[in-house]
């Protein structure tokens, strides 16, 4: 047991977080603002407000989330991308307009360098969301093979 709280300890000072300053209070100012924000957006309020019940757990499940991503707490235990996926609608300009009120907040919130890796992890995040949500809707386009070198023997085909 005790090796186990060592190796975490380590894992949260070698946190990406750590080193610009991100601190469990920064986190929760950054949700919490944040979320405030996008609750009265007019594009993104609508599509929230629709599926969250319960706003002070969904808070306390977004602070776990960002404090497992910039301070390796481990502590989120959740699956974003199937939750994500089954938002119809919800598509390239939803996550350009999510991630611009992001970086505002971030901006207006953080120290500089902290902002910074809130926005990297926000956009790389966005990305992954983005790409996820495509391949479960089927938008994706096939990958294709690389042509066989009986292909390019034949000259095409």
């Amino acid at each position: 047991m005790a090796h186990r709280a060592a190796a975490a300890a380590r894992r949260r000072l070698e946190a990406p977080g750590v080193a610009v300053g991100v601190t469990e209070e920064l986190i929760g100012a950054q949700v919490h603002a944040f979320y405030g924000r996008v609750r009265d957006d007019p594009m993104l309020g609508p599509i929230f407000e629709a599926k969250i019940d319960d706003w002070d757990a969904h808070l306390a499940k977004l602070c776990d989330f960002w404090s497992s991503v910039l301070l390796m707490t481990g502590r989120f235990k959740g699956a974003p991308m199937p939750a994500h996926a089954r938002l119809v609608g919800v598509g390239g300009p939803h996550f350009a307009h999510w991630l611009e009120i992001w970086r505002a907040t971030a901006r207006e919130t953080c120290p500089p360098l902290a902002a910074d890796m809130f926005i990297a992890r926000a956009e790389m995040i966005a990305r992954s969301l983005q790409m996820g949500m495509a391949m479960a809707r089927g938008e994706l386009p096939p990958l294709r093979s690389a042509p066989s070198p009986q292909t390019d023997q034949d000259g095409g085909g």
